[in-house]
């Protein structure tokens, strides 16, 4: 599967004239996903952008029978639960293989060993908290591997703080209220994600709605906030070198 950049960075003009960015597909081979426990926005928006990447790479078609790794560690595991196979998007559900792991260095040592088998269509992983195990090290072994074998990973950070990565993208992601069905007011909406981009590599950094409506990943920009810069405050470093303030 090849998921290359696009051609038009998002919060160009000529990206704001057409939305033509395809989240999935314009993925880095690691990506990081920062997300609540309290909710299942990290994993869902793991999965729509993985289902992104593979419809646009063609990997959705009859004669594509790659599987899908999912690994979770013991903490992940009892904060979000298993994944649900019937609850899974349909493209996806004959293709999951799961791993309870019982330790964040089991977890890396899954991921990674998934990762060395191209036989597989992308890698996802929960991790819970920030443990010693996944350091910058161990962080950089990951997207070796994925830049090496061409598999995507995208690694779900549970209640985790910012720390160093070698991950090409970096996102803080919260659910976001669905859009009213066409049919039915009454029927579940299709999934959204408000979604910070808060760090890549060739993409400028900003705060999307991210939306899948059964055909692909769209992304709308959120303009900023109005609010006055009063000066006196700095803005959160996360991981970016304080030289570029």
């Amino acid at each position: 599967m090849s998921l290359s950049a696009p051609s038009v960075l998002p919060g160009s003009a000529a990206f704001q004239t057409a939305e033509n960015w395809r989240p999935g597909l314009a993925s880095a081979r690691h990506s990081e996903i920062f997300a609540s426990a309290a909710e299942a926005g990290g994993a869902g928006m793991a999965l729509a952008m993985a289902l992104d990447g593979l419809r646009a790479a063609g990997g959705l078609d009859a004669g594509d029978r790659r599987m899908m790794l999912w690994v979770q560690d013991r903490q992940a595991l009892r904060l979000s639960g298993r994944p649900f196979r019937a609850g899974l998007p349909p493209e996806l559900r004959t293709r999951l293989i799961h791993v309870a792991a019982k330790t964040a260095e089991d977890a890396l040592f899954a991921l990674e060993e998934g990762l060395r088998c191209r036989d597989l269509a992308c890698v996802i992983g929960e991790i819970a908290g920030n443990p010693r195990a996944l350091g910058l090290t161990a962080s950089r072994r990951l997207s070796l591997m994925a830049e090496r074998q061409g598999v995507p990973l995208f690694l779900v950070r549970l209640d985790a703080e910012r720390d160093l990565s070698s991950a090409r993208m970096r996102w803080d992601v919260r659910s976001a209220p669905s859009l009213p069905p066409r049919w039915n007011p009454a029927a579940p909406g299709r999934p959204g994600w408000r979604a910070e981009l808060f760090r890549a590599r060739g993409f400028k950094q900003g705060e999307w709605t991210l939306r899948d409506d059964g055909t692909r990943l769209s992304a709308q920009r959120v303009s900023p906030s109005a609010a006055p810069d009063h000066g006196d405050l700095v803005q959160r470093a996360g991981d970016r070198s304080l030289a570029s303030f």
